[in-house]
């Protein structure tokens, strides 16, 4: 029997002017807009593109952010953030990232989201894909 795969992405980031402060530290709302193309980036790797989104109308909703936020980022790091897909249930799924500096591999921020997917443009959950659930579900802790 084949495991399934768990879908994962690494991405790359470098910090601009406008991700920080006066003091060139990154603002906390500048991580999560990272954390948000990365997300982007692993919805499309779980057949749900950008493109695929417009024509079904069918958009995977944030209804949770966890983040911890263990070290900054400054002007000019270059950012690596490692995100997989964590947890399904019916009607939610789970996402997780870690964002690195790559300089000097130091862990800056853990996130975890949760997302539901809603029908536009009645704003209506729908259930998780079924093929998500058959290719996805690959241990007891993705079960719930």
């Amino acid at each position: 029997m084949i495991e399934p795969q768990i879908p994962e992405i690494v991405t790359h980031e470098d910090v601009m002017f406008f991700d920080t402060d006066c003091g060139g530290v990154v603002h906390n709302i500048a991580y999560l807009r990272m954390i948000e193309t990365a997300r982007t980036r692993l919805a499309s790797n779980m057949g749900m593109d950008l493109k695929h989104m417009s024509d079904t109308k069918l958009f995977p909703v944030v209804t949770r952010t966890e983040i911890d936020y263990k070290r900054s980022a400054q002007l000019g790091d270059r950012l690596r953030i490692e995100g997989s897909l964590a947890k399904l249930q019916r009607v939610r799924f789970w996402v997780e990232f870690r964002m690195y500096r790559e300089s000097d591999d130091a862990l800056l921020i853990t996130c975890r989201q949760s997302l539901a997917l809603v029908q536009m443009p009645e704003a209506a959950p729908q259930r998780l894909p079924a093929d998500w659930l058959e290719n996805y579900r690959g241990s007891d802790e993705n079960r719930e």
